[in-house]
C-alpha cells in the first residue's frame, strides 16, 4: 500500500476519515466537533502529529535498509517493483527541511569518536519539527499560566457547572413538551416532601381563588374534611382535577394546563390536608358523600413542606 499511495497524499486520507468520524459519532450541535470541543481538536493535532511522525520513522528506516542491500540485491527489487522504492523528490525535500539529518553517505561527517563495541555515534541535529514542538509547548503554558492563573479565566469546576446548568435546561426544556404517560389508572399517592411542597406550589398558583390558602373553601367546597362530591382517595381527587367537576357549575378540567405528573402532586397534596381543620371552613354541601375508601394519608408538617419548597425553588 505504501508504494501505491504516496505520503502526501496517504496521510491526508488517514487524517480525514478520522476527523469525519469524529464528526459523525459526536454530536456538536451547529457546530463543528472541533471548535465546539477544544479536546477535540487537541485530538486531531496530536493524530496528524504521529501520523508526520510515523511516515517519517518508515521512510528513515526504508532508506536504511536500501542502502543496506547489496547491488544484486537492489537489481532484484526494482525488477518486482512497479514504482521506484525511494519516494519522490518532492516528499524527500520536505522530509529533508523537517530532519536536517545527514544521508548515509555524509554520516562520516558527524561521525563522533564514541566508540562502544564498535557502536558509533552520530552527532546530527535535533529534528526542526521537534524544536518548533518544544518551544510550541513552552508558548501554550505561557498563555495558560496567564489566562487561567493571572485573569482568573474559567476553570473546569466552573466549565462543569456551566455545562450542568445548560444540560438542566435543555432537559426542563424537553419535559415541558414530552409526552406524559401518568393517568387514573396508574397514579398513586405521593408522600415525600420534594412533591407535596411542588403540589403546594402549583395548588397556591392556580386553586386558592376558588379553595382558599388553606383549602378551607370558597367558591368551590372544604377539601380538608371527609366529604367529597366526586368521591375521595387519590384517583377520584386525580381525576376530578384531570377532567373537571360536575358539569355546569363544578371545577373546570386542568388537564389542557397542567400536566398529568403535575396533577398527581397536587391531588397529594390536597389529601395530605386531611383533617388540617382550617379556620371558618366552608359548611359541606349537600351533593357532598362521606368518603371510607383509602385511609387518610398523615398530614406532613408544614415545616418540611416549607423546606422541601426552598429547596425546590433553589
Amino acid at each position: 500500500m505504501k508504494k501505491l499511495i504516496p505520503v502526501y497524499v496517504r496521510v491526508p486520507l488517514i487524517f480525514a476519515f478520522v476527523f469525519a468520524a469524529l464528526e459523525y459519532f459526536i454530536d456538536s450541535g451547529d457546530k463543528p466537533a472541533f471548535i465546539k470541543y477544544p479536546m477535540v481538536s487537541l485530538f486531531l493535532a496530536v493524530f496528524l502529529f504521529l501520523l508526520v511522525a510515523i511516515e517519517m520513522v518508515i521512510s528513515a528506516v526504508d532508506n536504511v535498509t536500501y542502502h543496506m542491500l547489496t547491488e544484486e540485491q537492489k537489481k532484484q527489487l526494482a525488477e518486482v517493483q512497479s514504482v521506484p522504492f525511494t519516494e519522490s523528490a518532492f516528499y524527500q525535500n520536505i522530509l529533508k527541511k523537517l530532519t536536517r539529518s545527514k544521508t548515509i553517505e555524509q554520516e562520516a561527517d558527524v561521525m563522533l569518536d564514541h566508540n562502544y563495541d564498535g557502536i558509533r555515534e552520530l552527532d546530527n541535529v535535533l529534528p526542526p519539527w521537534w524544536v518548533y514542538l518544544f518551544y510550541g509547548t513552552i508558548l501554550f503554558a505561557a498563555v495558560y499560566l496567564v489566562r487561567f492563573e493571572i485573569m482568573g479565566d474559567y476553570n473546569q469546576d466552573q466549565e462543569f457547572q456551566t455545562e450542568m446548568t445548560e444540560a438542566k435546561a435543555a432537559v426542563d426544556a424537553y419535559l415541558k413538551t414530552a409526552p406524559d404517560a401518568m393517568n387514573k389508572d396508574k397514579v398513586t399517592l405521593l408522600t415525600d416532601a420534594p412533591s407535596i411542597a411542588a403540589g403546594k406550589a402549583i395548588f397556591t398558583t392556580n386553586c386558592i381563588a376558588c379553595h382558599r390558602a388553606d383549602a378551607g373553601g370558597q367558591i368551590g367546597p372544604n377539601l380538608t374534611d371527609e366529604y367529597w362530591i366526586n368521591g375521595g382517595g387519590i384517583k377520584n381527587v386525580f381525576n376530578t382535577i384531570m377532567e373537571g367537576g360536575r358539569d355546569g357549575k363544578g371545577m373546570i378540567s386542568w388537564k389542557a394546563t397542567i400536566k398529568p405528573s403535575d396533577i398527581q402532586k397536587v391531588a397529594s397534596y390536597v389529601l395530605s390536608l386531611q383533617n388540617s381543620h382550617p379556620v371558618n371552613p366552608k359548611p359541606t354541601e349537600e351533593e357532598a358523600k362521606e368518603w371510607k375508601g383509602e385511609a387518610a394519608p398523615a398530614v406532613i408538617p408544614a415545616k418540611a413542606v416549607a423546606d422541601s419548597t426552598k429547596v425546590a425553588v433553589k
